[in-house]
């Protein structure tokens, strides 16, 4: 018999399997009948906003996503409690983009759900990206000279803040990590 994984391991798991383009881990992340629910909030980024099952959510968070992306850096603003049946956090990615060499920088909240399965793997992920920066590929250096230094693949938004590079694209990514939400434009 397989023992139950706790969320944490499950957690990592995912990031292993997307950030590395490993679809096979995902096995290790998602149990066979889960559910992703996207919400994007933003115009930078698309993904469908319902995949049913293992096999659907692999192709859609692994597979096309390695497609078009690579240096993926993906950090958790928070750890979830041990065999906790939910967690939800903040979230953080830098990556580039394969075709024009961008680097895009995003953030959100994942909402996990791990329901009654006796592996203990999410039955439901809720992933609601907030803001996703587009950046010329000049900032590659900085940036990911940046994510390098941050503990893989749980930090803090204090962390982010106090080593992130002084790049005006990425404010709106620190801010919203910083209170939550996504900051309004000012008044012009």
């Amino acid at each position: 018999m397989t023992s139950k994984l706790a969320p944490k391991t499950v957690l990592r798991n995912y990031f292993h399997a997307k950030d590395e383009n490993r679809p096979h881990l995902m096995r290790e992340a998602f149990s066979e009948t889960a559910v992703l629910r996207m919400q994007v909030q933003t115009e930078n980024i698309t993904f469908p906003a319902v995949s049913h099952g293992l096999e659907a959510i692999t192709d859609v968070l692994v597979r096309q996503f390695g497609t078009r992306y690579e240096n993926v850096y993906s950090f958790y603003l928070k750890r979830p409690y041990t065999h906790a049946p939910k967690f939800s956090c903040h979230w953080l990615v830098g990556m580039s983009e394969k075709k024009s060499g961008n680097v895009r920088v995003g953030c959100g909240r994942y909402d996990w759900s791990f329901g009654h399965n006796p592996r203990g793997l999410a039955t439901q992920l809720g992933i609601s990206i907030a803001v996703m920066q587009v950046l010329p590929p000049q900032q590659f250096k900085p940036v990911f000279d940046w994510l390098a230094t941050l503990s893989y693949p749980w930090t803090s938004a204090s962390k982010l803040a106090t080593h992130a590079p002084d790049i005006e694209l990425l404010l709106p990514v620190l801010q919203y990590l910083q209170v939550g939400e996504v900051p309004l434009p000012a008044p012009q």
